[in-house]
């Protein structure tokens, strides 16, 4: 859980005055200097902010009705964590997207957060084609320590999150209902799954039932959170296409996986590729594009590679000796090592990003000399 102290009671009880929204409500905050404060704030002191308009009158009401620490003992209660935009864990990718949610509830394990994210979505009516597509993209990603993000939505949604379990890796559903709010109900067994194994996000208070103008707004978290967006099957007016066109906007990368010309599930997506996304015609695509060579956007950003004095773990250790003096394939570190392909996958994306290990043609990993 995440709700510590009273603060989190106040940017919830902020967050359901009708009309403010994610943008007046993080300007209110930076402008009183704390959610407590603008709570509290005077009648005349919210009158005369001209950017509230008849919000503020909204706000004077609402604060006679609600009662911000009963709110957070009630999240307590639930179970339902809360992030709001000034924690410290609240993802940084949605701090520079076009109105961040100033709230998120969660479910699972925060640390999901944390890893590199790649979003992958599609249509609710896939073909069988795409359902097969999205769980072997999705289990790739999720082999190679990538955190699969999408919207638990039926079809590719539901199709990249199960592919992203059996990987054994992380993944996070952000929903367009509460966190507590389980839709479509045939994806009961897998929320719980998620739920236990990664992470629920929504910006919508739990309980909140879900709508058709939630979804848009869903989507501009889900290609914020991720560095890439794969859209594997998507008709020509497919709510996946917007979260396309909010990652084009927010300066995420577009994949698109080809489909047959006579598939009505693949207009969208062909169309994508006439616009100048990424062709996916397997997980290699992906990781070639984010780990081969100099390591480009966020990683970059960060200042990952050659850290003085970085600490490896004892796996990372045994990789990158096993590729310190020939090239080897991951069968062969599999062999040279005793590790699983997984534990080698996970260690290999983290020493790329270090500049420490190469990828070749062929598939071959060789360690490399730092660049200065």
């Amino acid at each position: 859980m995440n709700n510590k102290g009273s603060e989190h009671g106040y940017w919830v009880a902020l967050q359901q005055v009708p009309g403010l929204g994610s943008q007046r409500l993080l300007k209110l905050v930076e402008h009183f200097g704390s959610a407590k404060a603008a709570w509290e704030a005077k009648e005349k002191e919210l009158l005369i902010l001209p950017w509230m308009g008849k919000v503020a009158q909204e706000l004077v009401a609402w604060r006679k009705k609600v009662e911000p620490r009963r709110l957070e003992e009630e999240l307590l209660r639930s179970k339902v964590g809360v992030l709001v935009f000034t924690d410290p864990c609240y993802p940084q990718e949605l701090k520079n997207i076009y109105n961040p949610p100033s709230v998120l509830y969660y479910l699972g394990d925060l640390t999901a957060l944390e890893g590199i994210k790649v979003a992958v979505v599609g249509t609710r009516r896939p073909t069988p084609y795409g359902l097969k597509v999205a769980q072997v993209l999705a289990r790739g990603l999720a082999e190679a320590g990538i955190v699969v993000v999408s919207g638990m939505a039926a079809g590719i949604d539901a199709a990249a999150h199960r592919g992203a379990l059996q990987g054994k890796g992380k993944t996070i559903a952000v929903l367009g209902s509460g966190v507590d709010v389980v839709y479509p109900r045939e994806n009961a067994r897998l929320y719980q799954e998620i739920a236990g194994e990664g992470l629920i996000l929504s910006e919508l208070p739990p309980g909140t039932p879900p709508e058709r103008h939630h979804f848009p707004a869903r989507n501009r978290i889900i290609s914020g959170l991720a560095r890439g967006t794969i859209v594997v099957e998507a008709g020509e007016k497919s709510g996946a296409l917007i979260t396309a066109d909010l990652a084009l906007e927010q300066g995420r990368d577009v994949f698109a996986v080809p489909g047959p010309i006579t598939s009505f599930q693949s207009r969208g997506t062909n169309n994508l590729l006439k616009q100048g996304a990424k062709v996916v015609t397997g997980v290699e695509d992906i990781l070639e594009e984010y780990f081969s060579g100099e390591v480009q956007g966020p990683a970059r950003k960060q200042g990952v590679r050659n850290t003085p004095g970085l600490k490896l773990s004892p796996v990372e250790e045994k990789v990158l000796a096993a590729v310190a003096s020939s090239p080897l394939s991951l069968e062969e570190l599999g062999e040279a090592t005793g590790l699983s392909i997984r534990e080698i996958n996970i260690a290999l994306t983290f020493l790329e990003l270090q500049g420490l290990v190469s990828r070749l043609p062929g598939g071959l990993y060789v360690g490399s000399l730092p660049d200065d």
